[in-house]
């Protein structure tokens, strides 16, 4: 069986307009199905917790509703805003700022930016970063 790497980027917002949203519907969606490249976790500490933890879903309800339901993206975000205790606009701008403005620490961003070939400097950014990690990743599994 094939696995994925995740590629939709977590500056990627659905039409809810939640940033990371609709990466974690992806990354959850394949490890239900068996499917997550390894080393992804379904939820993991980062964005995806975050992203939760914004919005006021329960990890667990979140993936159990993906592996019973296997929603398309749009039944996902009716399913986040009918059982989320804080979708709201304030949150979701604040959960949008704070992924945008998220810095990973500097041995992060070295070891992506080295593994890409690419000098320490730009990006900064961890949206930005995580992308080049991803497309290093998809390379390397699927195109070398």
């Amino acid at each position: 069986m094939s696995s994925y790497v995740p590629l939709i980027s977590s500056g990627t917002a659905g039409p809810l307009g939640v940033l990371h949203l609709p990466r974690l519907w992806l990354k959850v969606s394949l490890e239900a199905a068996g499917k997550l490249a390894p080393g992804y976790p379904g939820i993991g500490k980062g964005y995806d917790a975050m992203t939760c933890g914004a919005l006021g879903l329960n990890e667990d309800a979140v993936k159990s509703y993906i592996a019973s339901a296997k929603p398309t993206y749009p039944q996902f975000e009716a399913w986040v805003k009918a059982n989320g205790t804080s979708v709201t606009a304030s949150a979701i701008a604040a959960h949008n700022a704070a992924v945008t403005g998220y810095l990973h620490d500097d041995a992060t961003r070295q070891g992506i930016l080295s593994a890409n070939g690419l000098p320490d400097g730009s990006p900064k950014d961890a949206v930005n970063l995580n992308n080049l990690d991803d497309w290093f990743e998809f390379h390397q599994a699927v195109l070398k």
